[in-house]
Formats: structure tokens, sequence, C-alpha cells
């Protein structure tokens, strides 16, 4: 027996609770690990708090992220004692995911945890810190230089903005933090940002075309805040979209793309092969202070994750949430 964080619903309601479960009802899987550390990331928040439809089946084990050890294995490339972290590929949606202490998976899933980070660094990195590595790729990608010009980061509290904040100042970008909080500013500018900007400028309607400024973006925003960023970007920046907090609607037009040639990158994490997996953890490996990764992190019991996660819901949360198993 081992606990885990439950999910289920029926006719008596919602209950997200800690339960007791057997090895033997886990899925099949080729791989069988010892969970050590989660996280709560936004879609999780949405699965425990019942907020959004993020859950296809029930009853569901909430997390889908995951660092720990593998204890049983029959995949070629993994075996007992292996160092795992796993992101994404439908876990606390479609299949049992990892607030659990044991959990089975496919081992074509799993990346190597790189020797620079603790299975608790790896979470306090999680979906939002390796999304925020796949936004500054699709960047890098693009061409976009840090003598460029200012790059904004949109939501830059969250888990993917700080990440973002910090990776990009590290590699030499001007960044431009969007926050709601601006009591926030003195932790924004701890991680790097070169200026903080009230997002109630960006989170209106605003003009098809505007002044130009962002050579580049990272957005976890969508909506309203997306839509006004693409309509700043300079002539020829990129935009990376990877995320819906403020909505999943994109109320915009085409001007920025055919007067200005702006490049919207839309950045999934869930599905990406695992060839860019890789390069994303090897490069969180080089570029990610370890500092300022522990600035944003707080660590939480698998028992208080419930709470915190209705607190990211509310906008109560800064940075990450790493969730002891």
């Amino acid at each position: 027996m081992f606990k885990a964080l439950q999910l289920t619903k029926s006719d008596a309601g919602f209950a997200a609770a800690i339960t007791d479960i057997e090895e033997s009802q886990l899925p099949a899987g080729d791989v069988l690990v010892k969970v050590e550390y989660s996280t709560l990331n936004y879609k999780d928040g949405l699965a425990i708090t019942n907020k959004g439809p993020v859950v296809r089946s029930w009853p569901m084990v909430a997390g889908i992220d995951g660092a720990g050890t593998v204890l049983e294995s029959s995949h070629a490339a993994w075996k007992a004692g292996d160092r795992f972290v796993h992101n994404g590929w439908g876990l606390g949606e479609t299949r049992w995911g990892l607030m659990s202490e044991r959990a089975r998976l496919q081992g074509d899933w799993l990346v190597r945890l790189p020797e620079a980070f603790s299975t608790r660094q790896a979470m306090a990195i999680g979906t939002a810190g390796y999304t925020a590595m796949l936004c500054v790729l699709a960047l890098e990608r693009h061409g976009t230089m840090p003598a460029d010009g200012e790059v904004l980061v949109t939501g830059a509290t969250g888990g993917v903005g700080s990440v973002a904040v910090a990776l990009l100042s590290k590699l030499g970008y001007t960044v431009v933090a969007a926050t709601g909080k601006a009591s926030e500013e003195p932790y924004l500018k701890r991680l790097g940002a070169a200026g903080v900007m009230d997002r109630a400028e960006l989170s209106a309607p605003g003009k098809p075309l505007q002044k130009e400024r962002w050579a580049a973006v990272v957005d976890a925003v969508g909506s309203h805040t997306l839509a006004n960023a693409c309509a700043q970007t300079r002539y020829g920046g990129v935009v990376a979209a990877c995320g819906l907090a403020q909505g999943a609607d994109f109320p915009a037009t085409v001007m920025p793309f055919i007067l200005r040639g702006i490049t919207l990158a839309g950045i999934d994490s869930v599905m990406a092969p695992l060839p860019r997996r890789q390069q994303a953890w090897s490069r969180l490996a080089r570029d990610l202070d370890p500092a300022k990764l522990e600035t944003i992190t707080e660590e939480v019991p698998l028992a208080e994750a419930p709470a915190r996660a209705a607190d990211l819901m509310v906008g109560k949360v800064r940075g990450r949430v790493v969730v002891k198993i």
C-alpha cells in the first residue's frame, strides 16, 4: 500500500483526498518508480480544484510532474536506481499521475535527470520551468539576440514567468516583467528583470497595431494580453505563446503578421518529443541559476497540496510549489 492524492467524482460530488492505494491498482507500464517530489502546475490546480475539464477519467491520481528513482524496469533504457524526471504525457488527465509514492510509467516518457539537479530542484522547475525553457529555445531558433531589444514576459510571478525571467536575464536579455502584483517588483528584480510593468497595460482590449516595443515575448496569459503583445512586437519579432491564465481566446487581427512580419510560436510541453525534452533539460542544467531557482521555490507536504492548489487558482501563489511525496 502507498499514499496518493486521488481525485474522485460521483453523484455525491467531487473530492480530492489522500488515499491508500495498492500497487496492483497502478496502470500498466514498463517502469515502476518511487516518486520523491511532484509539483503544482496551473493544470494541476485546475484538476485538484475541479475548476476546469482537465481530468478525463475517474478516479484520477493528480500530478502531471514527478521526479524520483526507478525501482523496477523492463525498458532497455532504464534500470533500478536511475534518477528520472517526468513531465506531461497525459498524466493527471487520462492516466494516473505522480502525486503518489509509487507510479508505473512508460520508459519512453522519462528523461534522465541531469546530474546538476536534485529531484527537489527538478520539481522546482517542473513543467512550468521546462515550458519556459522551450519558449527560450523558440526565441533562439527564431534568431532573437540580446542586442535586439527588450523581451516581455507576461504572468511574470507565475511558474513559467518566474523561470523565464531568470533564464532570459542569465542569457543577457533585457527583460520586462508584466504582473498584476506591484508588491512583487523586488522579487522580479532579484530574478533579473530590468523593468516591471502593470499587467493592466496589456489585459484590456487594444488597437490591432500599436507602437513597436518588444523584440520578443514569452506569454503565459493568452486573451487580450497576447493580442496586445503581438500588436506591440517589433518588425520581425517572435512571440512564444504557452498559456491561458487570462483566457483561451485570442482577440487579435492579422495586422502584426502581415505588416510587421512577426511570428507567433506555439509552445506545447505535454506531447513534446523526447529529443526536445532532453535538449530543454540539458539547457536548464546549464542556464538556470540554482540560487534564483531557490528564490522562486516553496515546498509543501502532499497533504497540503489541495489547499495550495486552491490558492494557486486565486492568484495567491508566487513562483513554484514543490510537493514532497
